[in-house]
């Protein structure tokens, strides 16, 4: 089986790397990106299955990261937000620009895998 490709935006560096490692064990290959800068690079050569990312990031936040993927490269790639910024305004923002999923801080690394492997599925 061909591992898909996951992009886990995450600035966060003991999160990223509990769930880097957990994705990686569920058979994801993973690319980390530290902040929006990193997430923007990676996106100028690569196109990952899916997209994973906190709501709360320097330079590029979450939201942000849904409007440039939904209409700027106009792209369905699913997209799960993570945050601890789980507010009522924040997961309608990130609804209505197109992600697919919302988690709210703390994640389990888990359930996060669960929830990639049911967007993944849907295509």
């Amino acid at each position: 089986m061909v591992k898909k490709n996951l992009l886990l935006a995450e600035d966060d560096e003991l999160l990223a790397s509990l769930l880097d490692y957990r994705l990686q064990k569920g058979g994801y290959n993973v690319h980390l990106a530290k902040d929006g800068r990193d997430v923007k690079e990676y996106l100028k050569t690569a196109t990952p299955d899916i997209i994973v990312s906190d709501i709360m990031m320097p330079y590029f936040s979450g939201i942000e990261l849904i409007d440039y993927v939904r209409n700027q490269l106009n792209s369905k790639i699913p997209i799960i937000i993570i945050s601890s910024a789980g507010n009522e305004e924040n997961v309608l923002s990130a609804f209505e620009l197109g992600a697919n999923d919302f988690i709210s801080k703390p994640v389990s690394p888990s359930e996060l895998l669960v929830r990639v492997g049911r967007e993944l599925n849907k295509k």
